[in-house]
């Protein structure tokens, strides 16, 4: 049986780094590459990893949608502030029965996406993973690898795992890339959330890394006190986070190697942060259920004058 065809729109650190993996599993894999497309075209990808470094000499890259021929699945890593662009460019890369990977943090895109692909099955995938893009077409990954997956329904309805899920599990597997299935995508993207909404936003605001907040007292428990409001944001939404998970997010990034959020990497660059994905759209959820979460209404508000003043000074 044929290998089902990937396309990876938006070759960044995430998107090159999991359609890399495919491509190197023999999947036929479809690059769409802006800034990076000359010196991909030169020397393929490379790919520094602590499960071991590997170069893709030849890709398929391209840089516009209407190139890339229609894929069996097309995996979204672009920024959520760059969801605009996905009016145009999805309808140019699907098939009717495509299936459609959100690879986004944050919360609350699916129910804009999937108006542009009504008749496509959507999935979002949530990456924990440390890995940064260091030069044009070189990915460094750092620590942790496995994605999430959950299949989206209207409402956020828990759908179960799918015979979908386990396909595209099945993909990745053979990439050799940690596969997660979620039955309640919902509960997934506020799982994602106690992890993001604290380290991305105090890397901006404390210009800090994880293991720095994590090695000071304060700050330390100002993480966790974060942490618990996110627990809070769940349970208004019907729910439940764990105080276990909690517990292993703290420990999986005391254990982590020191690394750049990709809020942080974004603010160095002078780049939009995904202040709505990760806690604007949180806040607003929440508000709708009659749950306030103060520590993060007040990191929001900071990042909205940080980033505000980054982009136009």
């Amino acid at each position: 049986m044929a290998k089902r065809s990937y396309a990876i729109i938006g070759t960044g650190a995430i998107g090159g780094y999991y359609g890399a993996c495919l491509q190197q599993a023999g999947f036929p894999v479809h690059f769409l590459v802006r800034s990076d497309y000359e010196t991909i075209q030169q020397q393929g990808l490379i790919i520094e990893s602590i499960y071991g470094d590997f170069t893709l000499p030849q890709v398929n890259a391209y840089r516009h949608p209407p190139e890339i021929p229609p894929c069996d699945v097309v995996i979204i890593a672009l920024k959520s502030t760059q969801n605009q662009c996905l009016t145009a460019i999805l309808p140019q890369v699907i098939h009717p029965k495509t299936v459609v990977i959100l690879l986004q943090n944050g919360l609350g895109f699916e129910e804009q996406i999937q108006p542009l692909i009504p008749e496509n099955i959507l999935l979002a995938g949530l990456a924990f993973i440390c890995c940064n893009r260091i030069a044009p077409g070189h990915i460094r990954h750092l620590d942790y690898q496995a994605i999430k997956l959950a299949q989206y329904a209207p409402h956020y309805e828990p759908c179960g795992i799918t015979p979908t899920l386990e396909q595209i599990c099945a993909d990745f597997t053979e990439a050799k890339v940690e596969i997660l299935l979620g039955e309640d995508l919902l509960q997934s993207r506020w799982e994602k959330l106690v992890w993001n909404i604290p380290y991305n936003s105090l890397s901006v605001i404390l210009d800090a890394k994880p293991d720095e907040i994590m090695n000071h007292t304060a700050t330390r428990e100002l993480a966790e006190k974060i942490m618990r409001e996110v627990q809070q944001g769940a349970r208004s939404c019907h729910r439940e986070v764990t105080d276990s998970f909690v517990e292993m997010m703290l420990d999986h990034t005391v254990k982590m190697q020191p690394y750049l959020t990709s809020m942080k990497l974004d603010f160095d660059h002078q780049r939009p942060l995904e202040l709505e994905a990760i806690l604007g759209n949180p806040l607003r959820m929440s508000r709708q259920h009659g749950v306030d979460l103060p520590k993060i209404a007040m990191l929001y508000q900071q990042l909205q004058f940080l980033d505000y003043r980054n982009l136009n000074s």
